[in-house]
């Protein structure tokens, strides 16, 4: 992978005992830029692991902000970027009409390598987070490239998109050219591609350490994919948020910060 641009906004924040960097940096996939923003701990360390932080459906690089002053705190390097036509705000492409689940994967599978190729960053420790729609991509991601990947952070993990939409559209006749979704136009090739995936083999490829954080309350992902998943993983557990909904409360949210810090620290 190349670098297409890096442009040198640095903000000063205070992270404890660390300083922070965040910088605009757009990375090489096909024909096009990946908008992102990076975020390095300044502790003196010559290579960092490296956090990237795939967001859900519709969703844009802010959501994976959250996770920054955490990470960076544990030494991480920090990643959080907009797919290609993964949502209406994409600083990359918002032409939702070309989303793909499988594009997704091949631009994220692209990030890796680049991190890869960079001096400063320790190729033995890379983790794939992702979030709803972001965290089947991710899943997708760790099984295609397993040596590469040491940890996987699924957090309310979208595993139910395939049995949803093939459920909705029984026959490929049934597909139209174009689907609204929470007012995001979606082309039929989305659907299309969904008609033979199954994620739960993407699950058992994948052997390394596993989180997975869930609401038991959620409304559009039910819980069960995630119970059905840790039981497929070889090495998984299952962080249950009572009450928990589709993206997180404050006070949820920092539970699941608490509980993925943890996670990377061998707690």
């Amino acid at each position: 992978m190349t670098l297409c641009c890096l442009m040198a906004i640095t903000l000063s924040l205070l992270a404890r005992q660390a300083t922070l960097a965040e910088q605009e940096l757009c990375i090489r996939h096909g024909d096009k830029n990946i908008y992102g923003i990076l975020s390095t701990p300044d502790n003196g360390q010559k290579r960092h692991p490296v956090v990237i932080i795939a967001h859900g459906f519709n969703g844009t690089h802010h959501s994976g902000r959250g996770y920054f002053k955490m990470l960076n705190e544990l030494g991480y390097m920090c990643y959080t970027f907009d797919f290609p036509c993964g949502g209406l705000g994409s600083r990359t492409d918002n032409n939702t009409m070309n989303m793909s689940v499988l594009d997704e994967q091949k631009a994220l599978q692209d990030i890796v390598r680049y991190f890869r190729s960079r001096p400063d960053v320790d190729k033995k420790h890379i983790v794939l987070l992702g979030e709803s729609q972001g965290g089947l991509v991710a899943t997708l991601t760790a099984a295609s490239m397993k040596k590469q990947i040491e940890k996987l952070v699924l957090v309310y993990p979208a595993l139910c998109i395939p049995d949803d939409w093939n459920a909705r559209y029984p026959q490929v006749s049934d597909i139209p050219e174009t689907t609204w979704l929470w007012q995001v136009p979606l082309g039929r090739r989305y659907f299309m591609e969904l008609r033979d995936m199954d994620p739960y083999k993407a699950v058992e490829a994948y052997r390394r350490p596993v989180l997975i954080v869930h609401g038991d309350a959620d409304p559009v992902v039910p819980i069960v994919y995630s119970r059905r998943a840790v039981e497929r993983f070889r090495n998984a557990s299952l962080t249950v948020i009572p009450g928990g909904g589709h993206g997180f409360n404050p006070k949820d949210f920092q539970t699941s910060l608490e509980r993925i810090r943890q996670f990377l620290s061998g707690e």
